[in-house]
């Protein structure tokens, strides 16, 4: 089964590597915990997160879609499968060496890798 979006680690993540929190199309309500510890996840809804952190402060953490991660670079990035695996390329490489389970998992992954080799 495929994730929907970045976990809370991944979101975070993004966060401290400076991706703009206004390019999150969902978001974790950290004021309610479901069973085991997990957070509500929600669309945006047409506000932005700095919107509705206004209204709720740190209790609203953004989170990205594949479709809003993969916004984040430019026209020549995609994703592919191989052998059961996905990995993310910009321009037609794959600078990222790691290849995922997951395809939400693979374009993070790139992201994070462009970001700090300062390509994004």
């Amino acid at each position: 089964m495929n994730k929907i979006c970045t976990s809370l680690e991944q979101s975070k993540k993004l966060l401290e590597l400076g991706v703009d929190v206004n390019t999150a199309d969902m978001h974790y309500s950290t004021w309610t915990i479901l069973n085991e510890g997990e957070y509500i996840l929600s669309p945006n809804q047409g506000e932005t997160i700095e919107e509705l952190q206004e209204d709720y402060g740190n209790q609203i953490i953004p989170a990205w879609s594949l479709s809003a991660l993969l916004k984040l670079f430019d026209d020549k990035a995609g994703l592919a499968k191989e052998y059961g695996t996905w990995f993310a390329y910009d321009n037609g490489k794959s600078h990222c060496d790691k290849h995922c389970d997951d395809p939400v998992d693979a374009v993070f992954e790139m992201v994070c890798w462009l970001k700090e080799n300062e390509k994004i």
